[in-house]
């Protein structure tokens, strides 16, 4: 009964490997705002009603690193069909290799790909 009533996921938590890159990145270049610093091993971002955490291995979690290049996740990002574009050229003028660019595909979303420091793939897309 519990585990049905479950209709969001509300926090996210990356286990960085260079934490002061993907803190540049993800408060510089995506401009998520600062939720809160728990400790310099710890720091959340608000992103829309999502909370996203990044921290290091160690303390509760222990695992060894995924292999450098290993896709490890992906996040999406949903923004209006319109901002598509204005966020891929956003990302190149910040020095974000772009993997894909704006594409509109056939199952009715609109995609640009890139990767955080970490290798991580995101996306930015829009219903269309």
């Amino acid at each position: 009964m519990g585990l049905s009533t479950i209709r969001q996921i509300d926090y996210t938590v990356i286990f960085a490997r260079d934490l002061a890159a993907m803190r540049h990145f993800y408060g510089n270049v995506m401009r998520f705002p600062l939720l809160r610093e728990l400790s310099p091993r710890w720091v959340e971002y608000q992103v829309g009603s999502n909370t996203l955490a990044l921290t290091v291995r160690g303390g509760r979690f222990d695992d060894p690193p995924t292999a450098p290049g290993a896709l490890s996740l992906q996040l999406a990002f949903r923004v209006a069909p319109s901002l598509v574009d204005a966020c891929a050229a956003e990302l190149a003028a910040a020095g974000v290799t772009i993997v894909s660019p704006p594409t509109d595909q056939a199952f009715g979303h609109r995609t640009l790909f890139f990767r955080d420091p970490d290798g991580n793939v995101l996306e930015i897309y829009a219903e269309l």
